[in-house]
């Protein structure tokens, strides 16, 4: 049969659709058109050749006969190009699917392989070993040569033997003829000899051999020859096949293509894993494996071509009045459908799982988790988890509105549930990619929102429970597994490092701190490591609130009891809680260091043998050496401060003092004899009083001068009343309050240091020449006055007295 009525007849499927270019004299690939290609005989030829046939008016696009000495090349998984001689060119076959592109460079490679040993079986063995130029006829009497042929060939011939069959149209039809008849004779000797024959032809590893024996006329009787192996007990294959194997169609398949490929899929996965296990090399099973990811994929591709097969498959699963049984077998098909999706592009993929959810895929799944059906429940999780590896964006999407809220609830539920064998951690990867920050924020602020308020008690409470009441004499406690506990802990390590400052906010406040830690209760070491991964996370933020946080609540006591607990056995805990401490200590965490030692050293000097438990005891001496000096250091520089404040102000006062007499007070004038200035009919007092009209009455009053020991004493007050107005200034200012404190741990007294400071602003208040004074001294012999000026010694040896006329009072 020629070319184009095969590919009529077999190639529908877009796995083996290209586009054929050819590359102009421009050096540009023009495009000649799309179709389908297959591998085939050239018409009255024994050549095999490229076809490529238009998708639409099955016109032939190209047409190439596989040479040996043509160099073919593989591009990008998807592109075969090379230079034809004939049309004195480069041509490119472009795939659609990646699998297309595979089979057919692989046919590609075969036929040259063939075509090069051919060539030197003719040129080396001609006329040499004439019994490779054909095969013999297949009778029971020619089985023995057949099998030499077969089994004892050398690889050269082998070539050769793979070409014979395949030019032999009648052999395996033959061959499975004789095999009926050797079992209808119970021929145990023939039985065993077609055995070997099948089972070389199968390790000459032939693609082309494959598709003969493999097809649905032949595949039965081939696993039925490979039964009558000897060596092994015998086992009924062919039984297992057709009574015990039961094809359940969810939605009925219509396309016989379909079912072909769907049927020899699984038997070749059966020949492979059951009947000949211990047989097939290495390259024999890489090549049944191709095949059968080559199938999947046009098995794949053909359903979602089908414009109805998806759609009846969600209205079954969505439908109330569908049985529980027809409902549990299209979620085991739904879930091996998603699982073949891996067979197709990575962009094809995308795109068909988008078409799912666009049916509904995630409210089918939230349906299915709320089965009482355990094995239903990790079903549809694996469904779930096909669309994370996808496109978790599609699950935050749909997650972060109101209508899947509950998955996340389910999620939680699930993580929680206890399977049995089947634990899996699927249930945790998937709440992590829900709470990844890398996600978009709009999505991850409303899950985490969610997840924070719904569900964080919820897990906690499990820990709490699991661990609280536990009697340790016994190991008796009715709990969650081992194994949900440690999911529980590494979610919560995941959120410390994602959600850094939801901490303070809901770890803090509730006491997840205390609670993740009744973990070091646990039996099993293993959880108790992880408690202390779980501290380990959280202080790698180096926040001072946090440190005071566990300093203040002694949160570390559960870790040192168990650290101290596991004596000096070198493992996992005592590892973990070393390296702690090697943390804190290299990040110099000066907070928990300080409670570390202070607290627990009586505890860990017992373990001082130990490097992480030396460096951490040095480094607190060395940190508190530093706080000493940088203490005593900060004293002396507020002291020296609080001396220059305090002299600050006595210069402030002896220069007020000093600039008194040029400023304040009035020069002594000429007066008249009656004791009055002649030229001010009134003066006021110190020149420094305020004028008063109701003072007019009163111009004629004079006040007697003031006494030296009355002018200390209103020094002193104007004193006291500066340093009181200091010290209400202070309250404003921090820097001011912190000299104050410091004056009190002076030794000397608050009286002394008053005294001290009046004293010296009573004399910074003096002038510091002798002081004229303008009141005239009566000589006490004579009864006149003076005409000098009179001196402190003078005046402290004789009584002044006051002049009755008016005049001005000198000091």
């Amino acid at each position: 049969m020629g070319a184009p009525e095969k590919l009529a007849a077999s190639n529908t499927s877009s796995m083996q659709r290209v586009k054929v270019y050819r590359l102009n004299d421009d050096g540009k690939w023009d495009d000649q058109g799309t179709g389908h290609v297959t591998i085939d005989y050239f018409e009255r030829s024994e050549d095999l050749s490229l076809f490529v046939i238009d998708e639409e008016d099955n016109e032939t696009l190209l047409v190439h006969r596989i040479c040996s000495d043509d160099i073919y090349r593989k591009q990008e998984d998807t592109i075969i190009s090379w230079r034809d001689v004939e049309y004195s060119s480069e041509l490119a076959l472009s795939f659609q699917e990646t699998t297309g592109c595979s089979y057919i460079w692989d046919n590609i490679c075969n036929v040259q392989r063939n075509l090069h040993f051919s060539t030197i079986r003719n040129e080396t063995y001609h006329g040499t070993n004439n019994e490779l130029r054909e095969l013999p006829a297949v009778e029971l009497s020619t089985l023995p040569k057949i099998l030499k042929v077969v089994v004892d060939s050398s690889v050269t011939d082998q070539l050769c033997v793979t070409e014979l069959i395949l030019h032999e149209q009648n052999f395996f039809p033959k061959l499975m003829d004789l095999f009926r008849v050797c079992e209808d004779l119970e021929n145990k000797e023939g039985l065993h000899m077609i055995y070997k024959i099948v089972k070389g032809i199968i390790l000459l590893n032939s693609p082309q051999i494959f598709e003969k024996i493999f097809g649905d006329d032949l595949i039965m009787d081939i696993i039925g020859c490979l039964e009558y192996d000897l060596e092994t007990p015998h086992v009924n294959h062919r039984n297992i096949l057709k009574e015990h194997v039961v094809f359940k169609e969810a939605i009925p398949i219509k396309d016989n293509l379909t079912l072909s490929k769907i049927h020899q899929t699984y038997r070749i996965g059966y020949l492979k894993d059951a009947v000949l296990p211990r047989v097939l090399d290495e390259a024999t099973i890489a090549s049944l494996n191709s095949m059968i990811h080559s199938n999947n994929g046009m098995v794949v591709t053909l359903l979602k071509d089908d414009p109805t097969f998806i759609k009846e498959l969600f209205a079954k699963l969505k439908s109330p009045t569908t049985s529980p049984d027809s409902k549990r077998n299209s979620v085991f098909f739904l879930q091996e459908f998603c699982s073949l999706i891996k067979s197709l592009q990575m962009v094809q993929q995308l795109r068909l799982f988008r078409d799912l959810v666009n049916e509904d895929l995630y409210g089918v799944i939230t349906n299915i988790l709320q089965s009482d059906d355990k094995k239903l429940v990790l079903t549809g999780t694996d469904i779930l988890m096909f669309s994370v590896n996808q496109d978790p964006a599609m699950l935050r999407s749909y997650v972060s509105r109101k209508e899947g809220v509950p998955l996340l609830g389910l999620l939680v539920k699930g993580m929680l549930t206890d399977f049995g064998n089947d634990m899996h951690c699927q249930f945790l990867e998937i709440i992590r990619s829900l709470l990844d920050s890398f996600s978009s924020a709009g999505q991850r602020e409303a899950i985490v929102e969610i997840f924070y308020e719904r569900h964080l008690d919820q897990l906690i409470n499990v820990i709490t429970s699991s661990c609280k009441n536990i009697n340790r004499n016994h190991g008796s406690q009715t709990s969650a597994k081992p194994e949900i506990l440690l999911n529980i802990c590494d979610l919560l390590c995941f959120c410390v490092l994602h959600h850094p400052y939801r901490i303070k906010c809901n770890f803090l406040l509730n006491g997840v701190l205390d609670k993740v830690l009744y973990l070091t209760r646990r039996r099993e070491k293993y959880l108790v490591v992880a408690a202390v991964r779980f501290i380990r996370t959280l202080i790698s933020h180096n926040d001072e609130h946090l440190a005071s946080y566990i300093a203040k609540n002694n949160v570390f006591r559960p870790i040192i009891d168990a650290f101290v607990s596991n004596g000096n056995r070198y493992n996992l805990l005592n590892s973990a809680v070393l390296e702690l401490f090697e943390h804190i200590r290299k990040e110099n965490l000066k907070i928990l260091l300080k409670y570390l030692v202070e607290t627990f050293w009586d505890r860990l000097v017992k373990f001082d043998s130990l490097p992480s438990i030396q460096s951490l005891k040095v480094r607190y001496d060395q940190t508190q050496k530093e706080e000493d000096s940088r203490r005593r250091v900060e004293e002396r520089v507020l002291e020296k401060e609080e001396e220059d404040y305090f002299n600050k102000d006595s210069d402030e006062e002896d220069s007020a003092s000093a600039s008194t007499p040029r400023t304040t007070q009035i020069r002594a004038k000429p007066v008249s004899s009656s004791g009055t200035d002649a030229s001010s009919p009134s003066l006021r007092v110190g020149g420094g009083l305020v004028d008063y009209e109701d003072d007019d009455d009163d111009e004629d009053y004079k006040p007697p001068p003031k006494k030296e020991s009355e002018k200390l004493e209103e020094d002193e007050k104007s004193l006291e009343f500066r340093l009181k107005r200091k010290l209400m200034a202070a309250k404003e200012d921090p820097n001011l309050v912190k000299k104050h404190r410091l004056v009190g741990k002076n030794p000397k007294s608050k009286e002394s240091l008053f005294a001290t400071l009046c004293s010296t602003l009573s004399h910074a208040a003096l002038p510091s020449k002798k002081p004229t004074s303008s009141t005239p001294a009566i000589d006490e012999t004579t009864g006149h006055e003076k005409n000098g000026v009179v001196s402190p010694s003078e005046n402290s040896n004789h009584t002044s007295k006051i002049p009755e006329e008016k005049g001005v009072t000198g000091t």
